[in-house]
C-alpha cells in the first residue's frame, strides 16, 4: 500500500437547496485522506470502525466505490455512526453542529491495528479525531509507534473537531503532543496552531518532540511550513481549506500524494523543494474541492489536479 489510514468515521451531512434536503456524504479526515490518494492513483487502505446502521453500511460502499480497501471490513453490533450536520453559505463558509449518538461503542480496539498492514504500507496516517475515546487512542498510537518503530512516513492531522468532542481543549492538545514523538509530519490550521502554543512554540514542538516537518494551512492565504529550523510559505487560492467541505482533508490527500508520486517514503528524504511542490499540489486540490462545495464525492483526481498546476 501506498497510504494507511487509521481512525473513527463520520458522515457529514450537506444540506442542499431546500431545508430538508440532505445530501449523504461518507466522510472523516481519515477517510477522505485516504479517498484523496486513492483518486490520485495511490494504494490506499482503511482501518475503520462503523456501526451497522444504514449509515454505515452506505459508508463502508462508499469507500470501496473510491478503490479505498478497508482493512476492516464487519459493522459494530449496537453502534449508530457519527453525524456532523454541515450548512454552507456562497462563501463556503461553515456552520455545524457535531454530536455523538448517545451510547454509540464503535471505537477501534489495539488487535484491529495489524502489523502486516502497517509492515505494507509507505505511510502511516491517522488523525486527532482518533483521539476522541481511550480504546481508539490506544489503537491509533500503536499504529503511529509501529510505523515510526518500521522506518515509515508518519503523517498526523489535527483536527479541531477533536475539541468538540473532548470538551477539553488542553486535554486535546496534551493526547496531541503525546503521538508526536513517532510522528514525521504534523498538518495544523491557523486555530490548532494556537492551541499548540501558536507559533513561535512550533520550533519548540519540533525539537523536543522530534517532529520533522510542520504544515500549517492559512486558508486562502495558502499554507506554510515549518522545516530544518525555519520557515517558508507558499500561496495559496481563494477559499483554499475550508474545512467544512472536505478541503482540508483534499489538501492533505493532495500532499501526501505528492510526496509518493514524487518518490519519497521516508523523513529522511524530505527537502525544501520536494515539500513545496507537495504544498503547490495541496494548494490546487484544496482549491478544487472548493469549488464543487462537497466533501467526500468532489476530491479531485490526479489528472484534475495537474491540469492546474503552474496555471
Amino acid at each position: 500500500m501506498d497510504l494507511y489510514s487509521i481512525g473513527e468515521m463520520v458522515i457529514d451531512f450537506i444540506p442542499g437547496s431546500e431545508p430538508a434536503s440532505y445530501i449523504r456524504n461518507a466522510g472523516g479526515a481519515p477517510a477522505n485522506v485516504a479517498v484523496a490518494c486513492a483518486k490520485n492513483g495511490l494504494e490506499a487502505g482503511m482501518c475503520c470502525c462503523v456501526g451497522d446502521d444504514d449509515f454505515g453500511v452506505f459508508l463502508m460502499e462508499t469507500l470501496t466505490r473510491y478503490h479505498v480497501r478497508p482493512l476492516r471490513t464487519e459493522l459494530c453490533k449496537d453502534a449508530i455512526t457519527t453525524m456532523a450536520f454541515v450548512t454552507l453559505d456562497d462563501e463556503g463558509d461553515r456552520s455545524f453542529t457535531f454530536a455523538r449518538k448517545p451510547g454509540a461503542d464503535m471505537f477501534l480496539q489495539e488487535e484491529d491495528v495489524r502489523y502486516e498492514d502497517i509492515g505494507a504500507a509507505a505511510i502511516v496516517h491517522a488523525g486527532s479525531c482518533s483521539l476522541s475515546a481511550s480504546p481508539e487512542r490506544e489503537a491509533t498510537v500503536k499504529a503511529l509507534r509501529l510505523g515510526c518503530e518500521m522506518g515509515k512516513l508518519v503523517s498526523f492531522d489535527v483536527n479541531y473537531r477533536s475539541l468538540m468532542w473532548d470538551g477539553d481543549e488542553n486535554a486535546c492538545a496534551d493526547q496531541v503532543m503525546d503521538c508526536l514523538p513517532y510522528v514525521d509530519i504534523l498538518k495544523i490550521s491557523e486555530e490548532e496552531a494556537g492551541m499548540l502554543g501558536g507559533e513561535d512554540h512550533l520550533f519548540e514542538v519540533m525539537e523536543v518532540q522530534g517532529v520533522r516537518l510542520i504544515v500549517e494551512t492559512l486558508g486562502a492565504a495558502g499554507a506554510r511550513c515549518y522545516f530544518e529550523g525555519r520557515s517558508f510559505e507558499v500561496p495559496g487560492r481563494k477559499a483554499v481549506c475550508v474545512d467544512a467541505t472536505g478541503a482540508g482533508d483534499a489538501f492533505w490527500g493532495g500532499f501526501l500524494s505528492s510526496l509518493r508520486i514524487q518518490g519519497i517514503d521516508s523523513a529522511e528524504q524530505l527537502t525544501e523543494e520536494t515539500i513545496r511542490r507537495a504544498m503547490e499540489y495541496g494548494n490546487v486540490a484544496g482549491w478544487l474541492c472548493v469549488q464543487s462545495k462537497g466533501a467526500l464525492t468532489s476530491l479531485p483526481t490526479r489528472e484534475q489536479v495537474e491540469a492546474h498546476l503552474g496555471k
